[in-house]
């Protein structure tokens, strides 16, 4: 009988499945459910461009609605097809997304009496409201105990569990005393669909402790309280409510309880995996191993390395943390990335770009990338800092904000999207040589996501930037594919590494560096390094009266 296994991807704006034939990784179903509430699925507060939560009642309408989908779309294409045949669900959501709970594990904002509370939602991860709080954890971690931070690259971000839950506690006295207990997103729903969200029961993903919420078994699981209550008291009475131990993402959390089992039309008892991350799922389904960095490109980017836990690993400055298992049982994973990308251009587009290129966001791209065609790197004269949303990996500093320098009155909006593309180009390669410099050699790139489908030139700025060939995953949907692999892996279908081995792959085209192109974007590459540092670091020293001049010089050399 064949086995299939169904990947639910939780994104910022939808979320998606994908129901996959263990076999050979046919994809017999898929589904998309775009949230409803706020603005593309974003609460938002006109007081405050950084607040971003997220209604979980949109978490719960998504989930039937996309499985229900994928086996309606299994059931045209596959003769035969029985939802029986479905042997394993895997869980991946963004993070750190916490949601404040009751004792029974129900999100405060399915209350009525917080029906209409921001601070009652699910945090999302981009939500940057405890910048103060995330600065005053890394303070204080530095002082007192410096291994947190050490694993966690050195700074706490403002994205991360403990940031938000202290800043919830500042400015919502309310909300924090009715919350039992604070859960991630990506636990949350398999405790759902097995039907127990009791906060202390439910099984918590190492993926998310360990990267977000500085959960080690080397200091005895979540961060100690005599640490908690120099931030708060209150914080230290809450670790009794959290957990004490996390488990890695191929664990099962549970079989798929009755009322489930009945609104999503698959079996009861059906394994559902612990939750993880999109991005550890999505290095998961790309084919992730030891020497491959998956790089997922999509509104935001994260790439992924694992290092096998049985070796050394040097700590790494500025990553988003080191944690064993957190993407693969068996191995440190590693993850870095850039708060945005795909956000920055959509940004562009929908703020700066005329009605001359298009009507549509669609258009104004595809016109933008037509006016690129034979130009050369440098010949726009232009320098870009990707900091529009704040510098997620090397810096941890979601204060920063984007620069654009070397406009003239001559200056075309296409000019400006070539620049922030290749911005994110030398934001990747500062990741890079961070985590290489630290002894994680980087063999081959394998990329995945919406950009790196549908966006060509972006895929050959990069692969000239970096000067290394660009993969691209085969499949379309590679978080939700890893979500499958591990759901499968826990209902006992077959270990990770046989199911990834047979699921997975990468398409026939690989974007080649262009060694003219690499050549020049060396000389840019030095120029956009001085800027990060002048700009993003308080230990630089120097003088930046040159840029404006060696952009120039480079402009009219490529013209």
């Amino acid at each position: 009988m064949k086995r299939y296994a169904i990947g639910i991807d939780y994104g910022t704006n939808s979320c998606r499945s994908l129901l996959i034939d263990l076999e050979d990784g046919a994809e017999a179903g898929s589904a998309v459910f775009h949230y409803p509430s706020g603005e593309m699925g974003i609460l938002l507060d006109a007081k405050d461009p950084q607040v971003a939560r997220q209604h979980p009642q949109d978490y719960l309408d998504g989930l039937e609605c996309v499985v229900l989908g994928a086996l309606a779309q299994a059931r045209e294409r596959v003769a035969d097809f029985d939802a029986a045949q479905v042997v394993g669900i895997g869980i991946d959501t963004t993070g750190s997304t916490p949601v404040p709970v009751n004792a029974e594990g129900a999100p405060l904002g399915l209350l009525p009496q917080f029906k209409d509370n921001l601070n009652a939602m699910a945090w999302l991860w981009k939500d940057h409201t405890a910048h103060a709080e995330a600065a005053e954890i890394t303070e204080l971690g530095h002082a007192m105990r410096p291994q947190f931070m050490a694993k966690c690259g050195g700074i706490y971000s403002s994205e991360w569990f403990w940031s938000k839950i202290l800043r919830l506690r500042r400015v919502d006295t309310a909300v924090f005393e009715a919350a039992f207990s604070f859960v991630e997103h990506c636990d949350w729903i398999p405790a759902v669909l097995t039907g127990d969200t009791n906060p202390l029961r439910l099984k918590r993903g190492v993926c998310a402790a360990g990267h977000k919420a500085m959960f080690s078994a080397g200091w005895g699981g979540l961060p100690d309280k005599e640490f908690l209550s120099k931030l708060d008291p209150q914080l230290a009475d809450l670790r009794d409510r959290l957990y004490s131990e996390a488990h890695t993402a191929d664990t099962k959390a549970g079989g798929l309880c009755a009322e489930w089992a009945g609104r999503l039309g698959l079996p009861e008892g059906t394994a559902v995996g612990v939750g993880a991350f999109d991005a550890h799922t999505g290095a998961v389904g790309a084919g992730v191993k030891e020497g491959t960095l998956v790089k997922i490109l999509g509104t935001s980017t994260c790439d992924l390395m694992v290092s096998p836990a049985d070796r050394p690993l040097a700590d790494i400055p500025g990553v988003c943390g080191i944690v064993k298992g957190s993407i693969l049982p068996g191995y440190f994973g590693i993850e870095a990335g850039q708060s945005a990308v795909g956000d920055l251009f959509l940004w562009l587009v929908n703020h700066l770009v005329p009605d001359s290129y298009g009507k549509t966001a669609g258009e104004k791209f595809a016109n933008m990338e037509k006016a690129m065609e034979g130009r050369k790197p440098g010949a726009t004269g232009l320098l870009a800092l990707d900091w529009n949303n704040g510098n997620r990996t090397v810096l941890v500093d979601a204060r920063l904000t984007g620069l654009l320098l070397g406009q003239t009155l001559h200056t075309q909006a296409y000019e400006i999207y070539r620049a922030y593309i290749e911005a994110t180009a030398f934001g990747a390669l500062t990741i890079i040589q961070r985590v290489e410099e630290h002894g994680v050699k980087i063999g081959e790139i394998i990329t995945t996501g919406g950009l790196a489908l549908k966006n060509a030139t972006l895929m050959q700025i990069y692969a000239d930037v970096l000067n290394r060939p660009m993969k691209v995953s085969r499949s379309e949907q590679t978080c939700a594919l890893g979500a499958a692999i591990l759901g499968a892996a826990a209902a006992g279908a077959g270990s990770w590494q046989e199911l990834q081995a047979k699921v997975t792959a990468v398409r026939e085209k690989v974007y080649h560096p262009v060694p003219e192109n690499a050549t020049v974007y060396r000389e840019l590459h030095a120029l956009y390094h001085e800027l990060h540092d002048a700009f993003g670091t308080a230990a630089w020293s120097g003088r930046l009266d040159h840029v404006m001049k060696q952009l120039l010089d480079l402009r009219a050399r490529q013209r």
